[in-house]
């Protein structure tokens, strides 16, 4: 029986080998996922002009020119769409670069499929994309730090001046443990365990590069932070005023 996937969630596979793409498309397709795929840059903007997608699983290794961090960069400029990196390579530095830029997970190849769709579904689960019953406004959580408003319901962030700031899926769970958790020294595994479990490999590097990220949205000067900041040895702390509202 064909699954029904009128109302599924939309998927792009970006993979140059044509085995891998077929074969992520089948998997996802049997799982109830509508999945469209491109063999390069060119044609994942081509797809993503005529479409919007739930996610994208993008491959590290492309032809012409640009590799998969090239693309998430691109992406990252107009979407926040969530962003899972495929790779063969076995080098730490491109898993902390993806994340850098914004990707939202990193699996390397070869992979087993029900890992991929597992953690596939916990970036969505974080997104709230496969929830779509409304809010009702009492039921909203939101927390304001000295004048920033993070509404942890519909993951929203607004600056001082009322302006939405565009967070990725780990920028916004990095921030929403730290404002829950004020005054309270985090280790960089804590903040793994908080914010994607043991899904993601804790290695340090990688959540330092995601408070990079997040100390250039939230903070007056990214170099010398007064909201989130390093205790040496140990990890971080958010030194902000939180309130709820």
């Amino acid at each position: 029986m064909t699954p029904d996937t009128s109302n599924s969630l939309h998927l792009l596979v970006v993979d140059d080998d044509l085995r891998i793409r077929n074969m992520l498309a089948r998997y996802f397709e049997n799982e109830g996922y509508r999945v469209s795929c491109a063999g390069d840059g060119r044609d994942m903007r081509l797809s993503m002009k005529q479409t919007d997608f739930d996610a994208i699983l993008l491959d590290l290794s492309l032809p012409g020119g640009q590799d998969g961090l090239d693309l998430a960069r691109e992406i990252r400029i107009q979407s926040d769409v969530p962003i899972m990196m495929l790779t063969g390579r076995d080098d730490v530095v491109d898993r902390i670069v993806g994340l850098e830029i914004g990707a939202d997970d990193y699996i390397a190849k070869p992979f087993h499929l029900r890992e991929v769709h597992a953690r596939l579904k916990s970036i969505l689960r974080r997104r709230s994309i496969v929830s779509s019953a409304p809010v009702e406004p009492q039921q909203e959580q939101a927390v304001c730090f000295d004048g920033w408003t993070l509404n942890l319901t519909r993951r929203v962030l607004q600056d001082p001046g009322g302006q939405t700031v565009e967070l990725t899926t780990g920028e916004f769970d990095m921030l929403a443990v730290f404002v829950t958790h004020a005054g309270r020294v985090l280790t960089r595994e804590q903040l793994m365990d908080l914010t994607r479990g043991r899904q993601l490999e804790a290695f340090d590097r990688a959540v330092d590069a995601q408070i990079v990220r997040l100390r250039r949205k939230i903070e007056a000067d990214a170099k010398r932070p007064q909201l989130v900041k390093s205790v040496r040895g140990v990890g971080y702390v958010f030194t902000g005023t939180v309130s709820r509202t």
